[in-house]
C-alpha cells in the first residue's frame, strides 16, 4: 500500500489520509469543500461547494498520477437531495466524458457543516 498526500487538497482533519493506493486502485477519503490553503469551508451554493470538492479530488487524482477518466466509482453524500439537479450539473461539467458508476445518498449531516462530500475509487 502507498499513501497519497498533496498540499493541493485539504489535509486530513482526523486520523486518516487523503488516499491510499492498493494494487492498481486508488481509494480516496471523502472530500468536503475545504480550501486547501486556508482549511476554510466554501459556503453558499451547492454549486460552489461541489466545484471545490471536485477540485480537491482532482488534486488527489493528479498526485496519484491518474485522472477522472480512470475513476471507476464515486460515492456522493448530500445533506439535501433537493440539491441533486444543481449538484449533477456541476458534476457532469467537471467530469466531462468520464462516467464512473455512482451512488448518491442523502445524509443527516457532514463534517464542518458541508452540504456535499464525495469519495472515489480509481485505477492507477
Amino acid at each position: 500500500m502507498r499513501t497519497i498526500s498533496t498540499p493541493d487538497a485539504p489535509a486530513a482533519i482526523g486520523p486518516y489520509t487523503q488516499a491510499q493506493i492498493s494494487g492498481n486502485h486508488l481509494f480516496t477519503a471523502g472530500q468536503i469543500p475545504l480550501v486547501p490553503e486556508t482549511m476554510e469551508m466554501v459556503t453558499g451554493s451547492i454549486e460552489a461547494q461541489t466545484e471545490q470538492v471536485l477540485k480537491n479530488l482532482s488534486a488527489v487524482l493528479a498526485a496519484a498520477s491518474t485522472s477522472w477518466d480512470r475513476v471507476v466509482k464515486t460515492t456522493v453524500f448530500l445533506t439535501d437531495l433537493g440539491d441533486f439537479a444543481a449538484f449533477n450539473a456541476v458534476y457532469a461539467r467537471v467530469l466531462g466524458e468520464a462516467k464512473p458508476a455512482r451512488s448518491t445518498v442523502q445524509v443527516a449531516a457532514l463534517p464542518r457543516g458541508a452540504n456535499v462530500e464525495i469519495e472515489l475509487i480509481a485505477e492507477v
